[in-house]
């Protein structure tokens, strides 16, 4: 018999009408967080559906390159 693990998923959820002012009203961005804690995936609602899947470190090497082009 398959043993199941059943576990809460810590998420957060915004419209996306807060920080652009293009979004239509009911696009959306919701983060959850991996439940082993090595990354999270963000989901938007947006120009059609997206996902961005991203570990810690991902994230961070994303950070300074979006930093580097915003100088």
């Amino acid at each position: 018999m398959t043993d199941f693990k059943r576990y809460k998923l810590d998420a957060a959820f915004a419209y996306l009408r807060t920080f652009d002012h293009t979004a239509k009203l009911d696009d959306f961005i919701e983060v959850s967080l991996w439940h082993n804690s090595e990354g999270f995936d963000a989901h938007l609602s947006s120009r059609g559906e997206q996902t961005i899947r991203l570990s810690w470190d991902e994230f961070r090497a994303l950070k300074k390159l979006v930093k580097e082009l915003d100088q």
